[in-house]
C-alpha cells in the first residue's frame, strides 16, 4: 500500500487512542496527521489543511464519529469543503442512511473490529491509487479513434467526442451529436492517450469533454455533476467524485 495521511475526528479520548493504536497495527503506511474532537476544532483543522503549502495538505482519510463535543459530524460537511475519503465510526447504527447521503466511504460501528478497518481503509487505498494522473509531457496526445462498425472501421476525430464512458466492462464512446460506438479500448487506456486539456476523467467511468459541459450543480458531500450540451439516451451518471472535484474545476477554467 501507498503512504496515505489520516486525520481523525472523535471527542472520546480513549476511542482516539484505540483508533491511532489500531491504524499503526494494521496500517504502519498510514501517518495520522491529528485528531480533533468537536465541529469546531475539526473545520478550523480541516481549513488550514487546504493544500496552499506543503505542510498544509488535506488527509487522504478522514475518521469521523458523529456525536462530538458541539454537535455532530454532519454539520462539519457545510462548513468546509471534504477532499479525503470519509469513513465513519459511531456506536450507533442509527446514522447510516444519513452517513452515505454525504458520500461516506464506509460506516464502522463500534467496538471497531480489525477486520472492518482493513475492508475500510484498503477501499479508500484503492480510490487514492485511481485519482487522475497526469500525462506525460513527452507522449503525443491521441487525435483519432477508430470506430469498428461490421466490416468498417471509422475514424472519429477528438474534436467530435462528448464523453468516453464504460458500462458492463465494455467501454464506449458518445459524439456531440449523441450517437455512441463501441470501443476496443479501456477508460484506462483512454486516459492515458487523451488531450488533458480537452478531456478530463471525472470517474472511474466517465471522462468527459470540456466542449460538452454546458454547466455543472452542486450535490451533496461536496460533489458535483455535469449537465451535458449533448442529447444522450443512456442514464450515463456524470457525476464527479468527490477526490477529483478540485482538479475538476482547476481543469475547467484553464
Amino acid at each position: 500500500m501507498q503512504k496515505l495521511s489520516a486525520f481523525i475526528i472523535e471527542d472520546e479520548p480513549r476511542a482516539q487512542r484505540i483508533l491511532q493504536n489500531l491504524l499503526a497495527a494494521e496500517f504502519p503506511e498510514i501517518t495520522v496527521l491529528g485528531c480533533a474532537p468537536s465541529v469546531v476544532s475539526s473545520v478550523q483543522w480541516l481549513r488550514a489543511h487546504d493544500g496552499s503549502a506543503p505542510e498544509l495538505q488535506p488527509p487522504d482519510i478522514i475518521f469521523m464519529d458523529v456525536e462530538l463535543q458541539d454537535g455532530n459530524s454532519f454539520q462539519i460537511f457545510d462548513k468546509v469543503d471534504i477532499k479525503g475519503q470519509v469513513i465513519m465510526t459511531t456506536a450507533y447504527d442509527s446514522y447510516a442512511v444519513k452517513a452515505f447521503e454525504v458520500n461516506s466511504l464506509d460506516y464502522l460501528l463500534k467496538p471497531i473490529e480489525p477486520e472492518d478497518l482493513r475492508r475500510a481503509v484498503s477501499r479508500a487505498a484503492a480510490l487514492h491509487q485511481d485519482l487522475p494522473k497526469p500525462q506525460t509531457q513527452d507522449t503525443p496526445a491521441k487525435e483519432k479513434y477508430l470506430i469498428r462498425l461490421n466490416d468498417r472501421i471509422v475514424p472519429l476525430k477528438a474534436k467530435e467526442i462528448a464523453f468516453f464512458y464504460s458500462e458492463a466492462k465494455n467501454s464506449y464512446v458518445v459524439k456531440m451529436d449523441g450517437t455512441s460506438y463501441v470501443l476496443d479500448e479501456s477508460l484506462d487506456t483512454i486516459e492515458q492517450q487523451m488531450d488533458p486539456h480537452r478531456f478530463f476523467r471525472i470517474s472511474r467511468s466517465c471522462i468527459m469533454a470540456e466542449d460538452a459541459v454546458d454547466s455543472v450543480t452542486k450535490l451533496v458531500g461536496s460533489r458535483l455533476r455535469v449537465i451535458p450540451n449533448v442529447k444522450f439516451k443512456g442514464n450515463l451518471d456524470l457525476t464527479v467524485s468527490r477526490a477529483r472535484v478540485d482538479a475538476f474545476l482547476d481543469w475547467l477554467q484553464k
